[in-house]
């Protein structure tokens, strides 16, 4: 399991303030590619929206980053082969990471198949999703946060040579991330609006899928 932001369409000039009226604004000295001044202006979602793609919200990547008009998008994958098995976009703000998380193995119940463990990096390392698992009876074979705190999984978990080979094969799942943001499209959303989005990133998860399968054939049938 892991996640990853998506750059949503609009632009950071179009991040305007939610309770300013279009006539209130003087005309822009360029329509194309106005001139904003954001100087001394505090940004925030619960006081700005994008006026091009009102779905997008502002969050930077890590301390030191900078901020951008995003979504969130969680990928799950099945560590034998590589290949994606789900994957959902949302608005950034609204659902966090590990309850998306959460959201994609309740709906792998749902078809039917049951997930025995979930690997993941440290940023699940959190009381509501290694519960979440638990409850779902699926193992939470997470990295351990021990900065400044304590990791929510222990040596019950950890001791067993399954979690070792989880924490080595959770680390494909960047691959997945890698080709979509260079080859397939979703460093920067082409569309507008949360839905939209989220079916391209359905498309592009397809055909990496489709091309990780091509390269497993020649092994499979040697097999």
């Amino acid at each position: 399991m892991d996640g990853t932001l998506i750059e949503a369409w609009g632009s950071l000039k179009s991040f305007r303030p939610k309770a300013e009226a279009t006539g209130d604004r003087p005309p822009p000295d360029d329509p194309g590619n106005p001139t904003v001044n954001f100087h001394g202006e505090r940004r925030q979602n619960a006081t700005h929206a994008s006026t091009t793609d009102p779905d997008a919200r502002l969050l930077r990547k890590g301390a030191g980053k900078e901020a951008k008009l995003v979504y969130g998008a969680t990928a799950l994958m099945e560590n034998r082969h590589g290949l994606c098995v789900d994957l959902r976009v949302d608005i950034a703000t609204d659902v966090t990471e590990s309850t998306a998380a959460l959201g994609l193995l309740e709906r792998q119940s749902a078809r039917g198949l049951q997930p025995q463990t979930v690997g993941g990096d440290k940023a699940f390392d959190n009381q509501g999703f290694v519960t979440g698992c638990r409850v779902q009876g699926v193992t939470p074979h997470v990295a351990q946060n021990t900065s400044g705190r304590r990791s929510r999984i222990d040596a019950r978990t950890t001791r067993h040579a399954t979690y070792t080979v989880s924490q080595r094969c959770r680390k494909r799942i960047e691959e997945l991330w890698g080709w979509g943001k260079t080859y397939g499209g979703i460093r920067k959303s082409r569309y507008r609006g949360v839905g939209r989005t989220g079916w391209w990133a359905y498309i592009m998860g397809t055909a990496y899928n489709l091309l990780r399968m091509a390269k497993l054939m020649p092994e499979l049938a040697g097999t």
